[in-house]
């Protein structure tokens, strides 16, 4: 939604777009690049859930996962790039969990609502993970522009899986991508201490209304 998934002892709950590459316009990675990738995402998920933003330190993340600094840096140039990846990750974790226990709501506009709630809450029990990924997402410049859409592009994907939609119309997207704004700017003002958890639920209910106001006419929920 515009990603991502901490204490030694106490293993990161990944927060799950589709597995991916390091960046949109590079060569798929190898099996042995990819366990690498995998082991800084790791890291990084693990320094900001202790700690958030300002525990994300590069040299920290090289020495978790075992690379070189040098290499942590081809791979993700900065931290901003880190941590935004580790969103997608994070998002993209959450989604295997969401399709192993879909929604139930009755129509798509509850199943989105009840979707979000369950990405917030997850969110919600990691804070400082939480808060790292939004800063980064807000401080991203057009340098890190594939790694945001990323994170759009699976929060979307999120969202179009729990309205059991596989060809949405421009306007269902429109609907989508004003919820998935929301979603952000709920969990900016919640991360901030300015909105509640249930002010957070009314917020998303109300925008996720779009959604049946943007269905084909003669399309039920």
């Amino acid at each position: 939604m515009p990603a991502q998934a901490k204490p030694p002892a106490k293993p990161v709950k990944p927060v799950k777009v589709e597995a991916g590459t390091a960046r949109t316009d590079s060569p798929p990675l190898t099996e042995r690049q990819e366990a690498r990738r995998r082991r800084i995402l790791h890291a990084s998920a693990q320094l900001a859930s202790r700690g958030g933003f300002d525990a994300v330190q590069m040299r920290e993340v090289a020495e978790s996962s075992q690379v070189a600094l040098g290499t942590l840096y081809r791979y993700f140039p900065s931290k901003v790039h880190l941590l935004v990846a580790t969103m997608q990750d994070q998002l993209e974790h959450m989604h295997g969990t969401l399709r192993k226990k879909p929604p139930q709501g009755e129509t798509a506009a509850e199943r989105v609502a009840e979707t979000l709630m369950r990405a917030f809450r997850a969110l919600q029990r990691e804070p400082h993970l939480a808060d790292a990924m939004v800063r980064a997402l807000t401080f991203a410049d057009r340098s890190v522009s594939p790694e945001v859409d990323q994170v759009s592009r699976q929060t979307t994907v999120i969202i179009l899986d729990a309205m059991g939609l596989a060809d949405p119309t421009p306007a269902q997207l429109s609907a989508v991508r004003v919820i998935e704004h929301t979603w952000h700017s709920a969990l900016i003002t919640w991360l901030s201490g300015r909105a509640s958890i249930a002010q957070v639920k009314i917020d998303i209910e109300t925008v996720c209304r779009l959604i049946d106001l943007t269905a084909p006419e003669g399309e039920g929920p």
